[in-house]
């Protein structure tokens, strides 16, 4: 399970995403970028966020810990700002919170030195498991990738798992090429992306999606007519599980886009 704590002051919006997220500090004594469960994507896009980034990190991939990190609606109140205001009283409970990393830059993706200067088996493996996730981000315009004391960090997973936003807990489309995959940042600069499927096989095992689908709180499941939130988190687990089954057709999708790339 996630480590829990609990926000102490709300520090400084980050206006660079859509969904307003901000550095708080917690009870803990660090510093968390913390997504907020009352912004537009709603909960779904921490479901996202949890998932994804507890899967990329049992990879071994440079995720940001995660932390489930609990906001008192009377740290909102004492906001100026109406939307911020607005935001953080309606985000009171649990919401998703990544280590704050001191120094990180936003990559540049027009730094084509940096990149080809990274190991390409790691950039094919960020790259196999995206296609994975079927995130849509991580491309030139919003890479959601940071420089931070010389590594590359994979932050922002709140748009993968798109499938969820409009789902009635079946396994339909589960082995979906991911074309989306063309527009990947570091497509350019990584290696075979096919020679990858036996590492996020062994990655992405049952009880790894198991656990990253349990830490997830209770109150973000929102189940459709005729399922429970138990029910729903089940399935969940199952999905991922049919689609790393199916990760010969979009590792395939993925090869062809970087020979294409390349």
């Amino acid at each position: 399970m996630l480590r829990r704590v609990a926000a102490t002051r709300y520090v400084v919006p980050l206006r660079e995403g859509g969904s307003l997220p901000a550095v708080m500090e917690a009870d803990d004594g660090a510093a968390y970028v913390v997504k907020f469960r009352g912004a537009g994507q709603g909960p779904r896009a921490l479901i996202a966020e949890v998932v994804v980034g507890e899967l990329a990190r049992g990879l071994g991939l440079p995720v940001p810990e995660l932390a489930i990190v609990a906001v008192d609606a009377a740290i909102g109140r004492n906001e100026p700002d109406p939307e911020i205001r607005a935001l953080v009283v309606g985000s009171a409970g649990d919401n998703a919170g990544l280590a704050f990393l001191s120094g990180a830059i936003n990559l540049d993706p027009a730094a084509t030195r940096d990149l080809a200067a990274q190991d390409p088996a790691l950039l094919a493996q960020i790259v196999a498991f995206d296609a994975f996730a079927q995130n849509m981000d991580r491309t030139a315009k919003n890479p959601n990738l940071l420089w931070c004391h010389g590594k590359l960090w994979l932050i922002d997973h709140g748009a993968a798992l798109y499938w969820q936003h409009d789902w009635d807990g079946s396994l339909d489309g589960v082995g979906s090429p991911f074309a989306l995959i063309a527009r990947h940042v570091l497509l350019p600069h990584a290696s075979s992306i096919t020679a990858e499927a036996a590492w996020l096989h062994a990655g992405l095992g049952d009880p790894a999606i198991a656990a990253a689908v349990a830490a997830v709180p209770d109150d973000w499941w929102i189940a459709p007519p005729g399922l429970v939130p138990a029910d729903l988190r089940d399935a969940f687990a199952a999905r991922l599980r049919a689609r790393r089954d199916a990760s010969a057709i979009y590792l395939e999708e993925a090869e062809g886009a970087r020979a294409r790339a390349v």
